[in-house]
């Protein structure tokens, strides 16, 4: 039991530490971006190559650092969208009105090239594991690639808490495609599913007669889905998730923007529900909506 405690703490402590340095980083002055994605760049490389090493080694340590190597480049993958270099090819808010598909459309163009570049990396590090004995690396990645995506489709079909201040400024119109609202019919099916992946990683984990290697390795990615599980359920309840990295987000209530007028509050979309953010007026005409798309 001991490793498995050892493997979840440890688990734990680099989902918290990698989240604070991100945030911390992306909340500096925008001339200190290119200096965290050059560092942050220098730290994939490194990463990518130590990734490929361990994955042909099945020992303990091994299985910890293939984790770590994971999420370094998950990091820079965060960093990269977050200070602007890898984002999509639209950057304005959605227009109010807009219906569900033509949000979605425009939602994914946000963030299209950032998206593509998940693709590759992942298509990158599972060839270059393919067939070695240690896999933590790579399953550690793709569990957080499915978390992201199902956070992100609870984000666009409406949850309660949104996260909007931890966005960079020129990042804010992202909130204009979310909808607020007490919950989504996506929300239950995306947690039951991974809390059952999560309940069969830790089963076969506590398995009699298990190898240590299998014991840690089934751990860390149990415990990071757990941890992702965690994250949905904080876009639901009414907890302060921000206390969990106040030393990374300090000073934000002095650098937050203003908050809206009464102009600006939110307006409702073709469903009749409340789409959050600055939102422009739909196009009424052909040029308009040359200009729009």
């Amino acid at each position: 039991m001991a490793q498995h405690a050892l493997a979840a703490l440890y688990a734990l402590f680099v989902w918290w530490l990698s989240t604070g340095i991100v945030l911390y980083l992306d909340r500096l002055p925008r001339r200190t971006f290119r200096w965290s994605l050059l560092g942050a760049s220098l730290l994939l490389l490194g990463a990518l190559v130590a990734l490929v090493g361990q994955s042909a080694a099945d020992g303990v340590v091994n299985a910890y650092l293939a984790f770590t190597c994971a999420v370094v480049v998950w990091g820079w993958l965060e960093m990269s969208y977050f200070m602007g270099l890898v984002t999509g090819p639209h950057k304005d808010p959605c227009p109010v009105g807009y219906s569900n598909w033509q949000r979605f459309r425009l939602a994914v163009q946000t963030s299209l090239y950032h998206e593509l570049a998940v693709v590759g990396l992942a298509a990158l590090i599972v060839g270059l594991t393919w067939g070695e004995p240690n896999q933590v690396g790579t399953w550690a990645f793709l569990v957080l690639w499915w978390m992201r995506w199902s956070a992100k489709l609870n984000l666009f079909f409406g949850v309660p808490n949104l996260n909007e201040d931890w966005l960079p400024e020129h990042l804010r119109m992202l909130t204009s495609f979310i909808k607020k609202k007490p919950i989504n019919l996506v929300f239950p099916v995306s947690v039951t599913v991974a809390t059952v992946v999560v309940a069969l990683l830790m089963e076969r984990a506590l398995s009699p007669g298990v190898e240590p290697f299998t014991a840690v390795a089934l751990t860390l990615i149990a415990t990071l889905l757990a941890l992702g599980i965690l994250e949905h359920w904080f876009l639901v309840l009414p907890v302060a998730d921000s206390a969990l990295w106040k030393w990374a987000l300090r000073g934000q209530e002095e650098e937050a923007a203003p908050r809206r007028t009464l102009a600006e509050e939110p307006a409702a979309d073709q469903d009749g529900e409340e789409v959050t953010g600055q939102g422009t007026r739909a196009p009424a005409d052909r040029e308009s909506v040359r200009s729009a798309t």
